[in-house]
């Protein structure tokens, strides 16, 4: 049965929680969604691990703040390291005890560097496993939107400058009509060689759910995150980092630059598939978290567990 409930921050900010499986499953795994997206995306790795692992795992996803149902924040909370922090409070409230493997896309995946690096303990504590999906650790040093330097240079610089003016929108969501008009582009960005009507069109519900604030106030710290060298303390963890081919955002190199500091990562690239892997290539992304659940409930379960013991390590 599906639990759907709201986790409060300490700065008031209220996530929206989705939970499917036992609260006491041996591990959880929490499915971090992008940057303008929503707990949505993960739907069709949700169907699958709730009908193949039985009581094993319990699914969990939310809503980033100003995304989705979560409600708005204040934009100088609108950073990475501000959602490295929300994380650590989520395992706190719906997973206080035993393994977690987090999954992360996008900007979910860089949340999760974040987190284990400004909370060390916290994370070592808790986590089993990692499933990195078309993200990056290296900020928009890969990003070419799949043109010449040059261009992607003076897109970067466009995007930058509409970022600034959405952030100081507040709570302000975008137009539906005017979403509908940007779809071919949206397309573009996000998507590969094929895209599914009903992923396109759950995409953009998603954007108009996000705050023009969060949409444009995240873009400084995305684009500047660096964490590889958290990265590389984590090499003992069982991993699977994915990437299409055809990803304008963060295209393989950013992949390849994780597995390389994580040498025990399993590197699979899609081809034809673009960022929006979870509904592009279902099967794989879903084999790939199969796997890392897999190694980690084969696993001896630690003596100690509770993160409380373990302190934030902030």
């Amino acid at each position: 049965m599906q639990e759907r409930f709201e986790v409060g921050l300490p700065d008031g900010v209220r996530l929206h929680v989705e939970a499917t499986g036992p609260a006491d499953a041996p591990v959880t795994a929490i499915l971090l969604h992008g940057w303008t997206l929503d707990g949505r995306s993960w739907h069709r790795q949700v169907d699958a691990l709730t009908g193949a692992s039985g009581e094993a795992v319990r699914v969990v996803t939310y809503d980033a703040r100003g995304h989705g149902r979560s409600s708005c924040m204040s934009l100088p909370t609108a950073t990475l390291a501000q959602l490295g922090d929300d994380l650590a409070a989520v395992l706190d409230a719906v997973a206080p005890s035993g393994r977690v493997v987090l999954v992360g896309h996008s900007m979910g995946g860089m949340t999760i560097m974040e987190y284990a690096h400004r909370h060390p303990a916290h994370f070592a504590a808790r986590t089993a496993g990692l499933v990195f999906v078309s993200t990056t650790a290296e900020g928009h040093t890969h990003t070419v939107y799949g043109l010449s330097p040059r261009i992607a240079r003076l897109i970067r610089l466009a995007e930058t400058t509409g970022a600034g003016v959405l952030a100081r929108c507040g709570s302000w969501r975008a137009p539906r009509a005017l979403l509908r008009a940007l779809q071919p582009s949206i397309r573009w960005i996000l998507f590969g060689d094929r895209c599914e009507p009903a992923d396109i069109r759950l995409v953009t519900s998603a954007v108009a759910r996000a705050s023009l604030r969060s949409i444009g106030g995240f873009r400084a710290s995305i684009g500047a995150q660096h964490r590889l060298d958290t990265l590389a303390a984590l090499a003992h963890l069982p991993a699977a980092a994915l990437v299409g081919d055809r990803d304008r955002l963060t295209p393989p190199p950013c992949a390849e630059s994780i597995a390389a500091v994580l040498p025990a990562t399993e590197l699979i690239v899609c081809p034809g598939a673009g960022h929006m892997l979870m509904m592009e290539r279902p099967d794989e992304v879903n084999a790939a978290l199969t796997g890392v659940l897999r190694r980690v409930l084969d696993e001896p379960a630690p003596l100690t567990g509770d993160a409380t013991a373990a302190g934030t390590g902030r």
